[in-house]
């Protein structure tokens, strides 16, 4: 039987369980509760355990200190009763476990469709936008209906009931026996019709280097807690109304790592201490998101990168393009991670860094490019467009001047270079991602 969480009661010990409880918890706490639980794993460095109790013990005590003033004999030794941690309690319904990754899957979209409710809120979508459409032509969904077969049609819808149903009518309608093997002219021929469908396969590729974990202008959070939250809500979305869809996630800093939708709130941001880790390197990006959409059979796929500046960082796949670099600057600084290095991100943050035989340039420039890191990301970028793969740019800062360099290379990409408010970024990928389905259609069937 599923535990309701529409009203759930705690006792102070066993002997109070016939009687009235001295302490409840609503639902209204229990949505503060997942509301503390969202910000507290959103953060930088994922709280443990232990920790989460303590605040939400103090949220929890705050909440009902406001509900009802309690008398002496009705105060509680801790929050819940009966010596049973929150923590504890929200195992039993399934909202966290024991882990160092401890939100569930339940957790995961539960909230997350929270965060989608109040994004489709804020940008008055309703109902409206899904890709859907009721228009018959080519596609892969398969319909009740058929037709006749047309010269060019693919003979794997065929409606083999009908198409002999057909036979035998022409047979009847001619006064002709019927014989075996059976003569089947092209006017038999019926097959199924089908629904066209927009399917999508988009990579989300979310910048990790150490900038992204400056604070908003408002105070309220950082760019890196902003973008998670807009890529939670939207891999929601995309799951509850898109599932023919896919959505990829990639994290990039000097190195790009694939990550599992359901990591989404435990990203952290590289730094120092992560050994060269945290510049910013759009090829690594492109190139494993590039190696994902090539394994992926949807027709139209995109690249969508959410940086808060320009790339600091290339890869150097042989000896000559090292020396190259060389030639112009000699004491460049090249890096390549070391087991241990690999190891620490495999063990701290799950993460497998996608390593090859190249070396990273690394080369930081105050609001400048250095061209070896511009031409090397340009050619990566040109060979996703040669794939069809189209690429669009979401500068989150609130440095304008950085957004000329994403304009200049969406120009040769024929993209879109989008800057924005962070604190509005899941308003804005949500709404692009839904409005990209028009667009599919409209260019597609000519609406």
């Amino acid at each position: 039987m599923q535990t309701s969480t529409t009203k759930f009661v705690y006792f102070q010990n066993e002997n109070n369980r016939s009687e009235n409880p001295s302490s409840e918890i609503s639902h209204d706490q229990l949505k503060q509760a997942l509301k503390t639980i969202t910000t507290q794993v959103l953060k930088e460095k994922t709280p443990s355990m232990k920790d989460l109790e303590n605040v939400l013990d103090g949220i929890m005590q705050s909440s009902s200190s406001e509900n009802q003033a309690k008398s002496d004999s009705q105060k509680e030794t801790d929050v819940l009763g009966n010596n049973e941690s929150i923590t504890k309690y929200l195992q039993k319904l399934g909202y966290l476990k024991d882990d160092k990754k401890w939100l569930t899957k339940k957790a995961f979209f539960e909230i997350g469709q929270k965060m989608l409710e109040d994004v489709m809120n804020a940008i008055n979508e309703g109902g409206s936008g899904f890709h859907e459409t009721k228009n018959i032509g080519f596609g892969d969904t398969l319909l009740d209906t058929s037709k006749k077969l047309e010269a060019g049609d693919d003979i794997k819808h065929l409606n083999i009931p009908i198409t002999l149903l057909n036979l035998i009518q022409r047979k009847k309608s001619k006064n002709e026996s019927i014989q075996f093997p059976l003569k089947i002219e092209f006017d038999d021929f019926e097959k199924f019709e089908t629904k066209e469908e927009a399917k999508v396969a988009v990579v989300y590729c979310i910048d990790l280097s150490s900038t992204m974990k400056y604070s908003l202008s408002s105070g309220d959070g950082t760019r890196i807690e902003a973008a998670k939250k807009a890529l939670w809500a939207l891999y929601v979305l995309n799951k509850k109304f898109f599932p023919n869809d896919s959505v990829y996630i990639v994290g990039f800093g000097s190195l790009a790592s694939q990550i599992i939708p359901t990591d989404i709130p435990y990203l952290k941001t590289y730094d120092a201490n992560d050994n060269f880790l945290h510049y910013t390197n759009y090829q690594a990006a492109l190139r494993l998101a590039l190696k994902i959409l090539k394994k992926d059979g949807s027709h139209n796929k995109r690249i969508v990168m959410i940086t808060d500046g320009q790339p600091s960082a290339c890869f150097v796949d042989d000896e000559s393009q090292k020396n190259a670099i060389l030639v112009d600057k000699p004491y460049s600084h090249f890096y390549r991670p070391d087991e241990e290095t690999l190891s620490k991100i495999k063990n701290e943050r799950d993460m497998q860094l996608s390593v090859g035989s190249e070396s990273v340039y690394l080369c930081y420039r105050y609001k400048q490019v250095d061209p070896a890191v511009e031409a090397k990301t340009l050619q990566e970028a040109k060979k996703c467009r040669k794939e069809g793969i189209e690429i669009d740019t979401i500068m989150v800062s609130e440095e304008v001047e950085l957004l000329s360099y994403v304009e200049s290379l969406e120009k040769h990409l024929k993209g879109r270079a989008y800057y924005i408010n962070p604190e509005k970024i899941d308003r804005v990928l949500i709404s692009d991602f839904i409005s990209n389905k028009k667009k599919i259609l409209h260019s597609r069937n000519g609406w």
